[in-house]
């Protein structure tokens, strides 16, 4: 049953949005008649953005730039907003990035800020907001992968991350089911963003079929039901090859997912992606 959400007025909090899966849900959200704070490393992209969103729409757009890797960042965007008078009905966990390679080979500094980020600030990040959350009509929305459906060899790490992201964004969901918050987990495919550049200059998704503002379109008509389902992946391939994980011997899946990943560093494009939420480079 539709149940649109009412935006305006209200203020959404977008994490990694200086570009990329970020920047479209603000764009989106403020064009919904939404004030935006905009959050993420990069201070002179989230201004640009800001002022582009303030003479488009019309809504407030406020940049707070905040390195999310730190181990305080959630208590001090809090601080911010309420020094701001700010108080948020929507928040947009967005940003992440990820590493590839044997996890042998991997970097441990930037493993650990991988999982700060990808996980830690999720999770901090709600728990911070979710009181103010819970006394409005409006959404939480945590960005995972289709990776999060079947392990990565080669994203490690990255495919556990987000694999997180969805049991605990659906766990919370269900917790806050009789409020009028809407929680929901999306866990795009590939979407070619700066993400790419992280992950590394070698590595090319075998298939980009969704652009960010398909992603981002797609997920905030699932918000508008009055019942939203409490995760789903854009992209009717995407979808079945996450449900396909699920249905085929484990070992199996994991060496599909394990070629795919290596085709794609090869630039070879097999039909079936690993997929990948793409949402913003390392830098914010």
């Amino acid at each position: 049953m539709s149940d649109p959400i009412e935006y305006r007025g209200t203020t959404a909090v977008v994490t990694g949005a200086s570009s990329g899966l970020g920047a479209e849900f603000a764009r989106s959200l403020a064009a919904r008649g939404a004030d935006v704070v905009l959050v993420a490393r990069r201070e002179e992209r989230l201004r640009a953005l800001a002022a582009e969103i303030e003479k488009d729409s019309g809504v407030a757009a406020t940049a707070i730039a905040l390195d999310l890797t730190r181990s305080d960042a959630a208590s001090r965007l809090r601080a911010d907003l309420e020094d701001r008078g700010i108080r948020p009905a929507t928040l947009i966990n967005n940003a992440g990035f990820g590493l590839h390679g044997p996890f042998v080979d991997s970097d441990p500094d930037a493993t650990a800020q991988l999982i700060q980020l990808n996980v830690t600030a999720v999770v901090e990040l709600t728990r911070a907001l979710l009181p103010q959350l819970l006394t409005g009509r409006g959404a939480l929305v945590n960005v995972a992968s289709s990776m999060a459906y079947q392990a990565g060899p080669g994203m490690a790490v990255y495919g556990a991350s987000k694999a997180f992201v969805l049991s605990f964004t659906e766990a919370v969901g269900h917790e806050v089911r009789d409020r009028d918050l809407r929680v929901l987990a999306v866990s795009p495919g590939a979407t070619r963003t700066e993400f790419f550049d992280v992950v590394g200059e070698r590595f090319d998704a075998p298939i980009r079929e969704m652009t960010v503002g398909q992603v981002v379109e797609a997920t905030l008509s699932r918000l508008d039901h009055s019942s939203p389902p409490p995760s789903f992946v854009p992209g009717w391939r995407n979808a079945l090859n996450a449900k396909l994980a699920g249905i085929v011997p484990r070992r199996v899946a994991i060496a599909v997912s394990a070629r795919t990943i290596a085709r794609g560093e090869r630039g070879d494009r097999p039909p079936v992606s690993a997929g990948d939420d793409a949402t913003r480079d390392r830098r914010g």
